[in-house]
């Protein structure tokens, strides 16, 4: 089978062959003629299976054909997605594709000035890739309009409900016409993603690849059982002894990233960190010298890591195993691709036990364990003794997943007037008039 062969436009096909692609993935040939035909889509795909081809290029070409001049603060295409990056890489996409068209494309996320994004979105756009939470920013500024939208896809909505985006994506449906076409992917199924899709969808017809279950044939596996303050002399001791392309070291929490990249300084090995405390400036930064090589080692979250599509990622290192075991199979997947191989090790403490047996329990298989060398304890203390720079302080992070956007805190306190101030003085009081009474001296 052949793109030819799926009933895309000239254009759309010329900007294919721009970048040598002429063989669909299986979502490509399942999911473009059902919409080239029109119908609303339901895809369980992981990332990297090509699912941005497979929404991005009939809706390009519906686009075209529907010839429909773009209005000020309006869209007619709009992609929700639950991060910057990702969001970042399908507008990339989506301007590859449309080369050959007058289509125009902009992204809204946050992390940048607001303003930019009124800017960009001011006199209309064709394609609208956003993350939902700064798109109700500019909906409530009355800085943008959802009443034209022609397309609407949303990509990782298993991510969006795990960032606590349900709300807001139910609010984004009643804005939007009732005669569109509804495209929703996610690699995961569970009911609340199933009942979310209900909402949004019309008949939808079902595509289906690569399981989330599954993991790429190509890529090696590994676990090594060590306690957990002893990792950091093992990571050290990975890297300094095998040859690595690009590497990508997870860990579960934003803290635990900043602190894998402190500890890998501390021992001479240069080391990003990529998460949602970051800047866009930083995030942008990090990945592109990830991208160029000029940095080998990218450490993240989950979360962050959604998005990050970079070739050449040889080894994934889990210095700390994911407590949902899907997200074992999104880790190592960014390893391997493009016909590739890979490697994926991870460092499994006596507390992460449990999550390593559901890690094996989904996929199906066990993972081969490495021993520690003999020799470990004394590397691990010749590092120690070694070290070119400061030592980050422990901190055990919580077992749990990065989290999503919180709730705003009370801007009331609940304390008693003049708690917690020195000698219990009240705001315009005199001095010590709520002072408890001294302890006699013995």
């Amino acid at each position: 089978m052949s793109f030819q062969s799926l009933g895309l436009s000239k254009a759309v096909l010329d900007a294919l062959a721009g970048k040598n692609y002429d063989t669909p993935t299986p979502i490509q040939a399942q999911a473009i003629p059902a919409l080239v035909d029109g119908n609303d889509l339901l895809g369980i795909a992981q990332t990297g299976t090509g699912k941005t081809a497979a929404f991005m290029l009939p809706s390009i070409d519906r686009l075209v054909k529907a010839n429909v001049r773009r209005k000020p603060m309006r869209c007619r295409m709009l992609v929700l997605a639950p991060t910057r990056e990702l969001a970042s890489q399908i507008a990339d996409s989506a301007r590859a594709y449309a080369k050959y068209t007058k289509l125009t494309v902009a992204t809204v996320f946050g992390g940048v000035p607001i303003g930019r994004n009124r800017r960009d979105t001011a006199a209309g756009v064709d394609i609208l890739v956003a993350t939902p939470g700064r798109l109700m920013d500019l909906i409530e500024q009355r800085c943008m309009s959802l009443s034209d939208v022609e397309i609407l896809v949303l990509d990782e909505a298993d991510q969006m409900l795990d960032l606590g985006f349900i709300h807001t994506l139910r609010k984004i449906v009643t804005m939007l016409p009732q005669d569109r076409q509804t495209l929703f992917f996610s690699a995961t199924m569970p009911g609340a993603i199933r009942e979310l899709a209900g909402k949004f969808l019309t008949d939808p017809v079902e595509v289906k690849v690569t399981p989330v279950a599954s993991t790429a044939e190509r890529i090696e596996q590994y676990v090594t059982f060590i306690n957990q303050t002893e990792k950091q002399y093992l990571l050290t001791l990975f890297f300094e002894k095998n040859e690595v392309d690009r590497a990508l070291v997870f860990t579960r929490t934003k803290h635990g990233a900043d602190r894998v990249v402190k500890l890998l300084a501390a021992n001479g090995i240069a080391a990003n960190a990529i998460h949602g405390n970051k800047s866009q400036p930083q995030r942008e930064k990090a990945l592109a010298e990830f991208r160029s090589g000029k940095v080998k080692i990218l450490v993240a979250t989950d979360i962050a890591a959604r998005g990050i599509d970079v070739s050449g990622v040889s080894h994934v290192l889990n210095f700390e195993l994911p407590n949902v075991a899907e997200q074992y199979v999104h880790r190592i997947g960014r390893t391997a691709r493009a016909g590739a191989e890979g490697i994926a090790f991870s460092f499994c403490a006596d507390d992460e036990r449990s999550y390593l047996r559901g890690i094996e329990k989904l996929t199906r298989q066990s993972i081969s364990v490495v021993p520690l060398p003999p020799s470990f304890q004394a590397e691990a203390e010749r590092i120690r003794s070694s070290r070119v720079g400061p030592v980050p302080a422990e901190r055990p992070d919580r077992p749990r997943q990065e989290q999503g956007p919180r709730r705003p805190r009370a801007t009331h306190s609940a304390k008693p007037a003049g708690a917690g101030r020195p000698g219990g003085v009240r705001r315009g009081g005199r001095p010590g008039s709520n002072r408890r009474p001294q302890r006699a001296q013995g």
